[in-house]
This record gives structure tokens, sequence and C-alpha cells, in this order.
């Protein structure tokens, strides 16, 4: 049972590239320089990426007076938190879907008293559910279910909303006039007195602090380069982070065949079928596979999303009878992250705290935040479990590198 939940987790995925630099030394635009609120520090701040984790920062920058900067290296907010408001009568989570504990955290997440958030959310505790073991397929019972989520963990999904839109209401918003979009960092040169960015398109950028929050799968591909090089340690620690490649496949049926969840026996990574409109008082019909890890390798094997697709329906047609391919409307999305050049996969899989090498910056000039470099694990953090890997990880390891930067 616990690998059913673990699968159904790319809430956890949270968060690509953002970037907050100040000396734009190509460009002409300067970016605001907000008034200091009696902080020690004074200087400049890049932040790279504007996932969760750098808007965050970027929102306690802006808050606390630091004068920054965000490069993203996309066209638009999020990261790994993005959305699909087409595809069906409601909006679709593309990546990060699930809460991972009590509604009342995004409350905490945004410094709101009470435990009710200001959106409506649904307890996602679904008990029609099916594992496969092979090539078999059968119910786990509903007992079962009971004790799986009375003894691990409390699950809430947003109802008529995603995380994008919690993400872009309560952060991006309020930071956006600072966000330089379409900006890749390939170079971060720490070795002066200032840190020098440099971008694909050869624009410099000059600061004395960096918050880099792109994923640990794109920092382990080397997209970066670092001046002077990153340390062995650090390395090392990176490459023993588990960061799976996987993707989201999303599917349109004239009819629900399914149960709510089918979770499937994997060697490594996840597996799992869920019914997307669960909870959501829709009409449509969408179901969705989460894949990561062993699976999505052999999926990528087919090399054309269209193949994938064709398998899926086959490996259900099985299960159900040919139902699927009967009430199959033709219609699907295709949300790829362990391949998306920003990403390089899809979430820090496991439950532990960062290590302090891992977590530690260069020489107080660079620092890493998302949701890789939680220093809580499985800790209870202020009442609640901020799961490795989550959304809320990534927004609060933004908070506490601003406050490691102005201590």
């Amino acid at each position: 049972m616990k690998k059913h939940l673990k699968i159904t987790s790319l809430g956890s995925l949270l968060f690509l590239l953002l970037v907050c630099s100040f000396t734009a030394c190509n460009k002409d635009t300067e970016p605001n320089s907000p008034s200091n609120n009696g902080n020690e520090f004074s200087g400049k701040v890049i932040i790279v990426g504007a996932g969760a984790s750098g808007l965050a920062a970027a929102k306690k920058l802006e808050e606390e007076g630091i004068s920054y900067q965000i490069l993203e290296a996309t066209d638009n907010v999020g990261g790994r938190i993005q959305k699909n408001e087409n595809f069906a009568d409601f909006p679709i989570d593309l990546g990060a879907e699930w809460i991972h504990e009590d509604k009342s955290i995004l409350n905490y997440l945004i410094n709101q008293p009470g435990s009710e958030p200001n959106v409506q959310t649904i307890l996602y505790q679904p008990m029609n559910a099916q594992e496969v073991v092979g090539n078999t397929i059968s119910q786990i019972s509903n007992q079962d279910m009971v004790d799986y989520y009375a003894n691990y963990i409390t699950e809430y999904k947003f109802k008529n909303t995603t995380w994008y839109d919690f993400i872009d209401a309560n952060f991006a918003q309020n930071v956006e006039q600072n966000i330089i979009y379409n900006s890749k960092v390939s170079t971060i040169d720490y070795s002066g007195g200032k840190v020098i960015l440099t971008t694909e398109d050869g624009t410099e950028y000059e600061a004395d602090k960096v918050i880099l929050t792109v994923s640990v799968g794109a920092l382990k591909s080397n997209a970066i380069t670092f001046i002077p090089s990153l340390p062995s340690e650090k390395i090392t620690a990176m490459q023993d982070v588990e960061f799976l490649p996987g993707f989201k496949l999303f599917m349109k049926f004239s009819d629900q065949f399914y149960p709510d969840v089918i979770t499937c026996q994997t060697s490594s990574g996840e597996k799992t079928y869920y019914d997307v409109a669960y909870g959501k008082g829709a009409n449509d019909h969408v179901l969705g596979l989460l894949s990561t890890g062993i699976s999505a390798e052999s999926y990528y094997l087919l090399n054309d999303p269209n193949t994938i697709v064709d398998s899926v329906l086959q490996e259900l047609d099985g299960y159900f009878s040919g139902l699927a391919s009967q009430y199959y409307l033709g219609s699907y999305i295709y949300q790829d992250w362990g391949q998306q050049t920003y990403t390089q996969g899809t979430w820090t899989s496991d439950f532990q705290a960062a290590s302090d090498v891992l977590m530690a910056p260069l020489i107080d000039k660079v620092y890493f935040a998302g949701e890789t470099y939680n220093a809580h694990g499985i800790t209870p953090h202020n009442g609640f479990y901020i799961i490795r890997g989550s959304v809320q990880s990534a927004i609060l390891s933004g908070y506490e590198v601003v406050d490691k930067i102005l201590e």
C-alpha cells in the first residue's frame, strides 16, 4: 500500500528554474531596488529558476526589501508546476498534483491564519483500487484502503483549481515584474568578489548572492558550468539523490470503465493509473498514467507519444476486456518531464532530510533551494510532515535559504 501513495505523488514534482539577478551587463533594464528593511545584507540577489522555490525566495526578498531579479529559462513560471485548462471540463495538473498533507498547510505556506484555505480542496481517499502484479489485476480490499489512509498519510487535492493557480496567485503575481524569461543560465562564476552569471545568449548578470533552484536532474546533466568547478563532495551528494525520469499521460474516455486507482508492481520507480476527475464533480472522464523509473524508460523506447498511447490502450484492454479502445475518444496529453531539457526528471524520491553537503552553499555566494534541499525529512515541521519532493518542501526551502542569506 505504501507503493500506491508514493506513486500518486507527482505533486512532488516541483520545480524548474528561477534566477534572481541585478546588474544586467548586456541589458539596459534595471531591477526594482526596494528599500532595505534593516537587514544587515544589502546586496543584490539573483534567483535562477521561476519554480515554486524560486518564487517563494523572491517573495521573501520582496517583503524584506532586498534587491533581486529572477532569471527563468522558459517563457513561463512554475517549473514542474503547470496546468491545462482546455482538455477537460476541469483544470488538469500537468506536473505537481497532490498536496501531501492536511489542506491547512496551504495557509501555512502563505502565512495566513486558520485551517480552511480560500480555495476548494477534496480529501483524496479513493476506495475502489486495484493492483497489477505481473499480468494479473486484482481488487484491493476496502479495509486495506482504510488502513492505508489511516496509518500512512492524509492526502488532499485541489477541486476546481491547481497547484499552478496557487503558486501564481500567492507568489508569481507579487514578483513577476522582476522575472526575465527565456534566460537559461549556462555559466556561474563565483571565483571573484561578485558572482557572474552568463546566459546562453551571452548576457551577463552580476550579483552578491545567487539562489540556484534548478532541478537536481538538470545539475546532474551538467546543464550549468561552475567556475570554479563544484566540489567533488557536492557532486557525489547530488548523484546520490534519486531523481527518476518519467511522464504523465492523460487520456479522455466516453465512460468510466476503470477504478479510482490501479497500482502496478515495478522494480524501480512508480507506475499508477488514476481517475484524474476523482472528486472534481466533472462530467468528463479522464484517466491518468504516472510512470517513472523503469516503466518510463520502457515506454521511451517506443519513441513516439502516439505509440505510447497505443501501448497503454492495449494494456488496459487486456485488463478490462477491450473497453479502453471502445471508449477512447482519441484525445490525450503527454507531459514528459524526464526528457524535458530544463528538468531532466520528475521529483526527488526519498523522504530523508537532505545532507549538509548537499545543502551547503558555495563559499556563501551560491545557495541551493528546491524540493530536493529539504532539511526536515520526515521530522515534523511546525506540526506538518514536509515530504521531500513536494511543493511545500520547495516553497519552504525558498524561504529558508533567504533566511540564511539575511543572517
